[in-house]
């Protein structure tokens, strides 16, 4: 990148605080404030409004933004390599670690649609394909949509990392659920007889 890219150096790394910053004080509350971001960014407000003229801006660039978070960690988890449960593994660790671009962006789907027409409709064909690819190999279930397991996926990242925002589950293991209850299902023991 040259030094003129307005995404590098300082101008860049206080432009990507701002948004990470907006988008997990937004996950949690839609009615917070700009003053209440620019304090999550450790940033001025005037600062805040030097990288984003009002609202709508920062909200445009954070749904942008985290769709190419959520787009980068589905990619570095490399679906298409390995056998299918691995490649499952990591994609849910990916997405965890993105976990507050989840949520910010699944927790009212209608306004960021709103505002980035077109920017979660439809299934993430990497995911897709690593579902098929399993379920020709046997891996996971079969007779049911790719689609719809994969929407399944994602509601388990989304409600792993809500739990952690809760303090339901703890943060450094909902990868690990998430994981574990894709594999396991709800597997539930017949109760023993006598």
């Amino acid at each position: 990148m040259s030094s003129s890219d307005p995404h590098s150096g300082v101008r860049g790394r206080t432009r990507r605080a701002i948004l990470s910053a907006a988008a997990a004080v937004l996950a949690r509350d839609r009615t917070a404030t700009l003053a209440d971001i620019a304090r999550a960014a450790d940033v001025g407000r005037s600062t805040l409004h030097r990288y984003f003229a009002d609202r709508d801006d920062l909200l445009r660039a954070v749904v942008a933004d985290s769709i190419a978070a959520i787009d980068t960690a589905i990619s570095d988890a490399a679906p298409e390599q390995g056998p299918p449960a691995e490649a499952v593994r990591r994609l849910v660790t990916g997405m965890v670690d993105v976990g507050d671009r989840v949520l910010f962006l699944f927790s009212d789907a209608h306004l960021v649609e709103e505002l980035y027409p077109g920017s979660i409709d439809g299934p993430d064909q990497p995911v897709v394909d690593l579902i098929r690819r399993g379920q020709d190999e046997g891996v996971f279930l079969s007779g049911v949509p790719a689609e719809w397991l994969e929407t399944a996926i994602w509601a388990l990242v989304y409600t792993g990392c809500e739990g952690a925002d809760r303090g339901v589950l703890p943060r450094h293991g909902v990868a690990q659920t998430v994981v574990h209850l894709l594999e396991n299902g709800l597997h539930v023991r017949p109760p023993a007889t006598d």
